[in-house]
């Protein structure tokens, strides 16, 4: 963490010690009315309340070091995109109130925070951001009407049970039935074998189920078969068909040889082989050459297209305000930030009734989404990503 970084946090430690931010750039003013109207009440402020583990109480002001909160790195570039964000919505005519509470990433501590006035007369809540502090808001969410964002956790809805939830990140479930329906889009069933590499390990077969159950109910016409690794597929092979292969794993000592086994059935064998890898490669590293010659697609989501001037505008304002390098977590901020305050202010206390109906091209994801009446609101807005030019790139 640079020193400009350890500076922004001892900064939020004061705005926290003393009040909540507020964010007032519009001011809202009534027009002269006859004496003898009522007054119309109007929505002029929009309070929002936001969980996030700063994990501050570790902290002695007087000897906290760059290393010590190295972990607070995530919450607070978060933080800081997600105010750009709001702060960019109050352009749009409406004030905001941001209390900002440190969940300590602490059960006790949220069970404190819920008693709050100030969380009560929210309009919003945002966080927390691991799937305990979601679930243990989850009665509170739906005693008070009040909905809650998850915002970084790709947990199902279902675990939840919330219908005032509101999740932005996909769960991998919906990862694979995207797989699924680009495939079948893409390859002609009578010239392909679908092959999913399975090892039936917990975490791999909550990818691979969606794909299998989505191309039986939707796409019968295809052959899918299933192995537990590329070595036995290979054992399987027949000239003449494209094979279409699914990564189900994300473990690195196990992918790494696969693909590699893979690579060499392409241009040594001569199998026409396209792979589609588990959604968390994108953060691993792998022979990128490999990726490239086997046109590995991944479904993500999220990217930052930083060639896009949306992205470098947003860049070069953040690097101004805060003097170091947005991550991932800072755009994703600022999009829910300034998605959700557009649509407050748009909208003010009615906005949920048109979450469904109003989409938003984002700087990382786009949001679209859809509802159920037990498990709330979901991002539906996956997209695919292929390795072109040694980087991934957008197909869908």
């Amino acid at each position: 963490m640079s020193g400009n970084k350890l500076l922004s946090l001892l900064a939020i430690i004061a705005v926290l010690a003393s009040c909540s931010p507020k964010i007032t750039k519009p001011v809202a003013t009534a027009p002269a009315k006859p004496v003898e109207q009522k007054p119309v009440a109007k929505f002029v402020q929009g309070n929002i309340s936001v969980f996030v583990p700063f994990q501050l109480n570790k902290f002695n002001l007087k000897t906290v070091t760059k290393a010590q909160i190295g972990k607070a790195d995530m919450a607070l570039d978060f933080y800081q995109g997600l105010m750009m964000g709001i702060d960019s919505a109050a352009n749009e005519g409406l004030n905001f109130k941001v209390n900002v509470f440190d969940t300590r990433d602490d059960n006790n501590q949220l069970a404190g925070l819920i008693k709050r006035e100030a969380v009560k007369s929210s309009n919003l809540l945002i966080g927390p951001v691991f799937p305990d502090g979601v679930k243990y808001m989850t009665g509170f969410s739906e005693a008070n009407k009040l909905p809650l964002i998850s915002p970084l956790a790709a947990s199902k809805p279902s675990e939840f049970n919330n219908p005032y939830l509101i999740s932005i990140v996909n769960n991998i479930e919906l990862h694979g039935l995207k797989i699924a329906d680009y495939i079948a889009k893409q390859y002609k069933a009578d010239q392909t074998m679908v092959v999913l590499i399975n090892t039936k390990k917990s975490a791999d077969e909550a990818f691979a189920l969606p794909i299998k159950k989505q191309f039986a109910a939707k796409y019968p016409s295809f052959l899918v078969q299933e192995f537990s690794s590329t070595y036995v597929l290979e054992t399987k092979m027949v000239k003449g068909k494209k094979y279409v292969v699914i990564m189900c794993s994300d473990d690195a000592p196990f992918v790494a040889p696969s693909l590699t086994k893979l690579h060499r059935l392409k241009n040594v064998a001569g199998y026409p082989i396209q792979v589609f890898g588990h959604p968390n490669w994108a953060k691993q590293t792998y022979n990128i050459e490999q990726l490239q010659n086997l046109q590995t697609v991944l479904s993500s989501s999220y990217h930052i297209d930083y060639k896009n001037k949306k992205v470098i505008d947003f860049v070069k304002i953040y690097r101004a305000k805060y003097e170091f390098e947005p991550t991932e977590y800072a755009f994703k901020g600022f999009d829910i930030g300034f998605y959700f305050g557009k649509l407050m202010a748009k909208y003010g206390t009615s906005y949920l009734d048109f979450l469904v109906k109003e989409n938003y091209k984002g700087l990382h994801n786009d949001f679209d989404f859809g509802y159920d009446a037990e498990y709330g609101y979901y991002n539906q807005h996956l997209m695919l990503l292929v390795y072109k030019n040694m980087s991934l790139s957008q197909v869908d």
